[in-house]
């Protein structure tokens, strides 16, 4: 074989080394760089938490307590805990306006103490006790409640009219939707909904360690009418002790 060609070929042989070199550099440095990418991302992630925007911030603020548990409906006393309340009905105050239920009653509660003092709270340290019954209800979360809250200020948007039966078919058989039938059921949109179920989730009583005073709403199941209440007691057993706050129905 001439030098000329030996020559070639150990360059290609050197080319294909150097190529295969880099492939396995390559391979090498690929575990590196997926682990850099990976904490970058944490990085972003971590950053993203610490600089929520101040509506995420603000999630669970409460009712803005009143000056004095005197402007409740009622006031017990529960150790060095005062506690205050006003029964709602099946109304859900909000500081954007008021929403309704049908399936739960609201208490609107007030917690108060000396000043600097700090308590655990919990809805569930409240229960309610409706017509003098043994069992009183429970509390139930706010999130509960989102599926029956209607915006009463909302209207649904009118229907398009019906088309005429006398045209083109001149109401033959093949027609639906006949005067008789049962409107549809209004959908509520979705961002409506969403919109909602944030304002009872910053109207909801806060719950965890908190410097007092505090406020917020409390909901119980209850799908009678009001007017059918006669006596309501809002029942309070929690790290500060027991109250009993008999409410006006």
């Amino acid at each position: 074989m001439s030098p000329w060609i030996l020559l070639q070929l150990s360059h290609a042989r050197g080319s294909e080394t150097l190529e295969y070199a880099n492939f396995l550099a390559g391979m090498r440095l690929s575990p590196a760089l997926r682990i850099g990418a990976l904490i970058a991302a944490v990085c972003v992630c971590v950053q993203g938490q610490n600089t929520q925007s101040p509506d995420a911030q603000t999630e669970a603020k409460g009712m803005p307590p009143r000056a004095a548990p005197a402007d409740y409906q009622a006031q017990a006393q529960a150790g060095a805990l005062t506690v205050a309340a006003e029964f709602k009905g099946h109304s859900v105050p909000t500081l954007q306006g008021t929403l309704s239920t049908e399936d739960y009653v609201v208490i609107e509660a007030g917690l108060f103490g000396s000043p600097g003092a700090r308590m655990r709270l919990s809805c569930d340290d409240f229960s309610l006790r409706v017509n003098g019954k043994k069992t009183p209800l429970p509390s139930q979360r706010f999130g509960a409640v989102v599926g029956s809250l209607k915006d009463p200020e909302w209207e649904p948007p009118v229907p398009a009219a019906s088309k005429s039966k006398t045209s083109l078919g001149g109401g033959g058989r093949g027609e639906q939707g006949g005067a008789n039938d049962p409107p549809a059921p209004v959908q509520i949109p979705i961002e409506l909904k969403r919109a909602m179920a944030q304002r009872v989730q910053r109207a909801a009583l806060p719950e965890g360690d908190r410097t007092l005073p505090q406020a917020g709403l409390i909901f119980f199941q209850y799908r009678g009418k009001t007017q059918s209440i006669q006596s309501i007691e809002l029942i309070y057993a929690g790290p500060a002790g027991k109250a009993t706050l008999a409410l006006q129905p």
